[in-house]
C-alpha cells in the first residue's frame, strides 16, 4: 500500500535526524518531497539518497525564522509541483544549557522563540492558503513542550506550538485541513548527541530525573518519522488537534 501517492510534502529541518528520516520515508511512500534546512550541502546528501531509490525530491535552503525565506520555499514548491498536501514542521534548536527559570538567558529565550515557535508559525502561515481538504500539518514537538521535561526556554517555545496546533485544527477543521503534533522523548540525532554537557544546568536535569525515576528511553529518528507518516496520511483522517506522545512510555 502506497500511503502518499501523488502527495506533495514540505519537510523542514530535513538535513539530518527526524527530518531526513521522514523525507526518505515519505518519498518511499510515493510523495514528492520538498526538503529544507539552512545549509544546502547536507540537504543535497539526503536528496541523493532519495533519488537513488527513485524518489522525487526538491532541495530548498531555507531559514524558517525568516518570513521571506519561508515564502520563497512555498513559492518554489508551488512552481515545481503545483500544490502542497503535507507540511512536517521538524526544524528546531535545543536550549544549550537546559537552564531553569531563575537562570535562563534572555538571548537564548529569543533564539528558541524565533526558531522553534515563530519559525513553525511562519511555515504554517505560508502553506495554509495553498492547502485543500485532505491536507495535513504535522508539528514535530517534544515532551519538553507537553511535560516540561527540558530547559525552561525550550519548553516554553515548544509548549506554545501545542496551543498553535489545537488552534489551527479548530479553525481549519471545516476545510478538511488537519493539524497534529508529535511529542517524542529523547531522540538519537546529531543535534542531541552534540550537546555540551559541561554547560547543562544540572539542577534542572536532576529535577527531571527525580520526577521520571530516570525512565527516559531514546527513540531512533525513523521511529518518530513513522508516527509523522501516520498523521500525514489518510489512515488518520479522523485525527486532528491531537498531541501524540511518542516516548516509549518514558513520561508515564
Amino acid at each position: 500500500m502506497i500511503l502518499l501517492k501523488d502527495k506533495v510534502a514540505i519537510i523542514t529541518g530535513a538535513n539530518s535526524g527526524v527530518g531526513a528520516a521522514a523525507a526518505k520515508l515519505f518519498a518511499s511512500e510515493g510523495a514528492k518531497v520538498v526538503i529544507c534546512a539552512r545549509r544546502a550541502e547536507p540537504l543535497e546528501a539526503v536528496a541523493a539518497e532519495i533519488r537513488a531509490e527513485n524518489g522525487e525530491v526538491l532541495c530548498v535552503p531555507t531559514d524558517i525564522s525568516d518570513k521571506a525565506s519561508v515564502e520563497a520555499l512555498v513559492e518554489k514548491t508551488i512552481a515545481a509541483f503545483g500544490k502542497i498536501d503535507i507540511l512536517v514542521n521538524n526544524a528546531g534548536v535545543l536550549d544549550s544549557s537546559f537552564a531553569g527559570i531563575v537562570s535562563y538567558d534572555d538571548g537564548e529565550l529569543l533564539r528558541m522563540l524565533n526558531i522553534n515557535t515563530m519559525g513553525t508559525m511562519n511555515c504554517i502561515r505560508a502553506v495554509i492558503p495553498h492547502m485543500t481538504a485532505g491536507a495535513s500539518i504535522v508539528n514535530i514537538n517534544s515532551i519538553g513542550g507537553s511535560k516540561g521535561t527540558a530547559g525552561v526556554t525550550y519548553s516554553a517555545s515548544k509548549a506554545a506550538i501545542l496551543g498553535v496546533t489545537k488552534q489551527i485544527a479548530l479553525c481549519y477543521a471545516s476545510q478538511g485541513i488537519r493539524c497534529n503534533a508529535v511529542c517524542p522523548g529523547g531522540i538519537n540525532t546529531p543535534m542531541t548527541s552534540g550537546m555540551d554537557y559541561s554547560k547543562i544546568d544540572m539542577s534542572v536535569m536532576q529535577a527531571i530525573g527525580a520526577h521520571t525515576d530516570g525512565n527516559i528511553t531514546s527513540s531512533e529518528p525513523e521511529e518518530v518519522a513513522n508516527v509523522a507518516l501516520m498523521l500525514a496520511c489518510s489512515l488518520s483522517a479522523t485525527v486532528t488537534g491531537q498531541v501524540i506522545v511518542a516516548d516509549k512510555g518514558g513520561s508515564l
